[in-house]
């Protein structure tokens, strides 16, 4: 059991019951949470905590920080690749993530775990015990930096002995975990999909890799959510980030196809506090 330290947003909340939000990997893809973040706050749905892993781990963290999703989407559009992307000679990956890592911290105002407005946990998988490896303390931009290292790609993160890779290798869609900070429902994003566009390049085929994988690991692993969202992004390319109204858009509809579920969730936490 993976024990997250109490903090005043948790007490605040532990008078009803609480809803989880679990955000999947996927790299671009990813644009699509910010199209469910969007209708869930249309709706009114409590978002008590998240779990985060790879591209997940990022919005949820902007999220979790106090950045509203309008803000977030304006990002999503106008942040160029150079301000994130510092490619290195290849030793363990082509990208050194120093740069991503600063970005993080001036969106979240480098801020710790204990500091955001709603508890999150970010996921990453350490390679060296071969175990997944959960952040809830700590700096937050350096935990984004180590859950979105996808390996071959991004050079790894070393935190004493463990060398910290991409969530997505052992949990793509964490739903354990968000179970584990004591979500009593839990709303999952999966990214994963089939896909029809062309793998032209090293990253295209180092992500649809990965995608193959954790979409294998998936059947076995994946605890079932109460209310589970599958964007159709088999048209997204993984390594390609500017096609964010394309995700954002299928986000929102995605959401909108399961939204009398997450409705029914929203009078059940309703329903349940009044009882209390």
């Amino acid at each position: 059991m993976i024990k997250f330290p109490k903090n005043g947003v948790i007490d605040m909340i532990n008078s009803r019951p609480k809803i989880g939000l679990a955000l999947g990997g996927g790299a671009a893809k990813g644009y699509a949470h910010i199209g469910i973040l969007k209708v869930l706050e249309k709706e009114g749905i409590p978002i008590d905590m998240i779990a985060g892993t790879s591209i997940g781990s990022v919005v949820g963290a902007l999220y979790a920080s106090g950045i509203s999703i309008s803000v977030i989407e304006k990002l999503a559009y106008n942040i160029q690749r150079d301000l994130w992307i510092d490619l290195v000679i290849p030793r363990r990956g082509f990208i050194e993530g120093k740069r991503v890592e600063e970005m993080m911290k001036l969106l979240t105002k480098n801020k710790s775990f204990d500091e955001l407005e709603i508890p999150l946990a970010i996921t990453a998988t350490d390679l060296i015990e071969g175990e997944e490896y959960i952040f809830n303390k700590g700096n937050v931009a350096k935990a984004v930096r180590a859950s979105i290292s996808i390996p071959g790609i991004f050079n790894p993160v070393i935190e004493g002995k463990k060398v910290l890779v991409d969530g997505g290798v052992l949990n793509n869609v964490p739903v354990d975990v968000v179970k584990q900070m004591g979500a009593d429902y839990v709303i999952a994003v999966d990214l994963s999909s089939k896909v029809s566009v062309k793998v032209r390049s090293i990253y295209d085929i180092l992500n649809r890799t990965f995608e193959v994988m954790g979409r294998e690991i998936l059947k076995y692993k994946m605890q079932t959510p109460d209310v589970l969202i599958r964007p159709n992004l088999e048209k997204i390319n993984p390594s390609r980030f500017n096609q964010a109204e394309e995700c954002i858009e299928e986000g929102i509809r995605a959401t909108l196809e399961v939204l009398p579920k997450i409705r029914e969730l929203g009078r059940k936490v309703k329903r349940e506090k009044i009882q209390e």
